[in-house]
């Protein structure tokens, strides 16, 4: 029996500190990046389908560094945010729309994936009715597919350091969907990526 074909959901989240819980996710962006059946990768436009939301903070502990990244005013938040069982119960609506649609499953995509895996689950498994619809472990890490693919360590896993042809051409503004669409064109060239191996040796003349 084949597996179901899969799709990929790139995430860009914008909190006010360090960790859910203690403190509040701010934004979050969804955007389509890409579709596998199994038979290849295929790229979609990541502008075509999204979904966005701001939310209301879930406490009044707040980091100002961190809550200035994203330029979001917390009391407008306050006032006007998304409840987040609202947010969290929208964007599961939204991926089993597009799940539907597409006959697959959706892949939770991010560079790096550790920090808005660990917000989107949280607030999911929190908020949501159904948990997370991209159970507990149907993610990519970006930081870790090029590194892989470059055959590079982590720590020379960094933007900086990646070819330019690899990047997106779009702004990074620490706007939520805007950057989750600029991820998505990162994640697209990564997986088109035929690399050079970069730290392999030859050792057919040993």
């Amino acid at each position: 029996m084949m597996a179901k074909a899969e799709f990929y959901v790139s995430v860009d989240v914008e909190a006010d500190g360090p960790v859910p819980g203690p403190f509040s996710m701010s934004s979050f962006g969804l955007a389509v990046a890409g579709v596998c059946d199994g038979g290849g990768f295929q790229a979609v436009d990541p502008a075509e389908r999204t979904f966005y939301a701001e939310l209301k903070p879930i406490s009044d502990a707040f980091d100002p560094e961190a809550l200035a990244v994203s330029g979001l005013d917390r009391g407008r938040l306050t006032r006007e945010g998304l409840d987040p069982a609202e947010a969290m119960n929208g964007a599961a609506a939204w991926l089993a729309a597009v799940s539907e649609e597409l006959g697959a499953k959706p892949v939770f995509v991010a560079y790096p994936l550790g920090y808005d895996w660990m917000w989107m689950y949280w607030y999911f498994m929190q908020f949501a009715d159904e948990g997370s619809p991209f159970g507990h472990s149907r993610c990519m890490d970006l930081k870790s597919l090029y590194a892989a693919k470059a055959d590079v360590r982590i720590g020379e896993a960094t933007k900086r350091s990646m070819p330019g042809h690899l990047l997106s051409s779009r702004p990074h503004t620490h706007n939520a969907l805007d950057d989750a669409i600029e991820q998505g064109e990162l994640f697209q060239n990564l997986m088109r990526w035929d690399a050079p191996r970069a730290g392999h040796r030859d050792l057919s003349s040993k």
